[in-house]
Parts: C-alpha cells; structure tokens; sequence
C-alpha cells in the first residue's frame, strides 16, 4: 500500500513504484486495465477487491504495465477515458453491487498522467465486518491474499474469518459499555462534578489490532485546538498513560468536561455541563437544550473527525452518544415553539452507532440520526432542528 493518503498521490508516486521495483504484495497489485462490461472481467476485479478487505486491506494500481511472472512494474501507461468521474461511478457501482456483505470505506482515485491518460488507485481497507464474498452472476465465492497475490478461501480460513468478525464487533461493544461503566463510576481521567453526563466515542474498525498506533506527539503543540472539550473553551492538556488528554478547570476539585485520545486512535469526550440541573424559583429543571446540545456536538464532533484524518486514521469510524442520569429530562421549546417534550423514562441512553464509512460528509448528515433518537426518547418523531430536507437550521 501506498503510504500517502489517496488524494494525495500523484504520478510520481507511481513511478517510484516502478523505479523502486516494488513488487505486488499482500497489500499492493498491479492492473493494465480496468474491468470491461463483461461477468467474467467484472467477477476477476471483485475477487482482487474482496481479496484485499478480507485479508491486510491494501492498493489495486490499474493503468500499470507488469511483467506477470514476478509482479514487478514496467510501465504507466494510464486509461485512456473521457470522463475519470463517469468511470469512478462505473467502479463503485460493481463493488456496491457485486460484493455481499458491502465493504465499507473503498476508496477510488483517479490520478492525471502526463501523457492525458488517467491511473486508478483502489484503496480497500481490511474489513470489519467481512469476509465478503462475490456474488456476481451467481459467482459466491471467497478469496484472500498473501504474498503471491489472491487465492480462494478454503472452509478453515472461512470459519475463522467469521470468528475475528464477531470478534470485533463484540470488542467495539464491549469497549464503549466498559468505558460508560468507568465513566458512571467516576473512573476518570480527571474527576468529573455532575453526574449528568454526555459521552461521546468514536471508534474506527482497525483500533483493536495490536500493531496500531498513533503519534499523539504530533499534535501535543496544538492539543487546544485539536482535541477540544465538547462545550467549554478547551483549558489544559497533557499526556497520560492512554494518550493524550484535555480537560476544563477544576471547581472544588471537579471538572466539567475532558476529551482523550487513545493511542490507539480512539477519541472519547465527556461533557456534565450542557445536562447541569438549572435552579429556577426554586425548582430544579432538567431539560436538554436542543440547540445548544446538538450544535456544541455538531463542532466538536466535526473536529475530532478532522483529527482523526490528520492522524490517517482509516474508516470506518463508528460514532457512540450516550447520555447519563437523564431520567426524567425534557427538551423545552423556546419561543418560536411553546411546547415541551415527554419526560425521558430512562437513567441512561445508550445510542446506537452510527457509521463513517470515508471522510468529508457532513457532521450534521452523519449525527442527525443520533438526535432524532433523543427527541425520540422524549416522545417526538425527530429533531425539530432539521428540515424536511436534512438541513440543520437550529430552530
């Protein structure tokens, strides 16, 4: 695999491919060209592709010359097409189409070649919820990888694979309800004062794989703009045995808020003031004030995601709301609606994932299902903050 992000490759890095004699691998092969109309192209193109996801992840190059015997590239030569767009369209659609279950996360780049043609870089993450099969015209079989290139899946490898599927998935689970119990339990990284608390996780599917690490160094000098606290002005950073954290000032000993980076790539963030009883004429009020919460999320969670690119951290990233001791808690209205909401009838709202599959899609697309959850939980249809077309407008 080509280690740049894909939109930034250029020709020259294919080249060095080629004057390096970097041979196809687990992780890289070469293609002279792009699959034609054809069932039987089409099914040799997803296997490479399902290859990939079910084994290390990993780059299909097209547009280069190789010698077939050794994998090693000759030549860029590039496709000659119009239309580089229409063509990604055309990829996508066959892998969205031809692949059960849909991978998640493909990446297609087409890179401008000097002589006008174009060369096609497929970037496929290992997956997190494979094997995948092809089931193109009937086709239903599963392939793998290693080092001489694909081969079919035999029943052992199957049953394993399988296994490390349910694997992970129990493991992203098992980490949020583990971390909520800590966060319940005052298990912190600083002492927290209200028990009323946001807690917001995003997970990315390679963060339990031992050899994954990240340089929270290179953000140390930054912290206070990249790893903002959810509500307040982010105060204090510094490293610990996990990562490296931020955090509010203390009042008597207790913070409001704090957000860590794990040093595996996960971001959890836990706010106490946005769901902070308010004391009015002497009755105490527990509402969620819809505009401000799901705005403060809305930034920060569009931050953390900048971060997490920043730090190539490959998606999917499965994003956690998870709100505590709100039982009995309402969303008021304000003065353009008079109305308030059914009390919540829960102590904790354990929100399912939702699922970054690639980056730059709008916060507000991806978190829109979270909120309307909440406004759910207090007995409305959706949030009211968005329009009949999916637009925030903070009503």
């Amino acid at each position: 695999m080509i280690s740049k992000k894909i939109e930034e490759i250029e020709e020259s890095d294919l080249q060095s491919l080629i004057d390096n004699k970097v041979l196809e691998s687990k992780t890289i092969e070469y293609k002279r060209e792009l699959p034609n109309n054809s069932d039987s192209s089409k099914k040799e193109f997803l296997a490479d592709v399902t290859s990939f996801a079910n084994s290390s992840g990993g780059d299909l190059i097209v547009g280069i010359e190789q010698n077939n015997q050794i994998g090693k590239p000759k030549e860029i030569c590039g496709i000659g097409i119009e239309n580089a767009d229409k063509e990604k369209t055309r990829l996508d659609d066959i892998i969205r189409t031809g692949i059960e279950p849909r991978i998640l996360s493909v990446s297609i780049q087409a890179i401008p070649l000097e002589n006008s043609n174009f060369a096609f870089i497929i970037r496929i993450p290992k997956s997190w919820n494979g094997p995948h099969r092809v089931i193109l015209g009937g086709h239903a079989k599963f392939y793998a990888r290693n080092s001489s290139g694909k081969y079919e899946m035999d029943v052992d490898e199957l049953r394993v694979a399988f296994n490390l599927s349910e694997t992970l998935t129990d493991r992203i689970r098992n980490f949020r309800l583990d971390r909520i119990a800590k966060v319940q339990a005052n298990e912190t990284p600083v002492p927290l004062g209200s028990p009323h608390r946001v807690v917001l996780h995003l997970i990315h599917g390679n963060a339990f794989n031992p050899s994954v690490k990240f340089d929270v160094n290179s953000i140390y000098a930054s912290w206070h703009d990249k790893l903002p606290l959810i509500y307040r002005s982010t105060l204090n950073g510094r490293y610990n045995l996990d990562g490296l954290f931020t955090y509010s000032n203390a009042d008597d000993g207790k913070h409001s808020a704090y957000t860590q980076l794990y040093r595996n790539g996960i971001i959890e963030a836990v706010d106490t003031q946005m769901l902070a009883p308010r004391e009015q004429n002497g009755v105490i009020l527990k509402y969620i004030s819809s505009v401000l919460f799901e705005g403060k999320l809305i930034q920060a969670t569009t931050r953390y995601l900048n971060l997490m690119s920043e730090l190539a951290v490959e998606p999917p990233i499965f994003i956690f709301l998870s709100l505590l001791n709100v039982k009995d808690y309402t969303i008021p209205g304000n003065i353009y609606n008079d109305f308030s909401t059914c009390p919540v009838d829960r102590n904790m709202l354990l929100l399912p994932a939702e699922i970054i599959e690639s980056y730059g899609v709008e916060t507000t697309t991806i978190l829109k299902p979270i909120f309307d959850l909440v406004w759910n939980a207090c007995g409305e249809p959706r949030s009211l903050n968005f329009d009949e077309n999916g637009n925030w407008i903070a009503k």
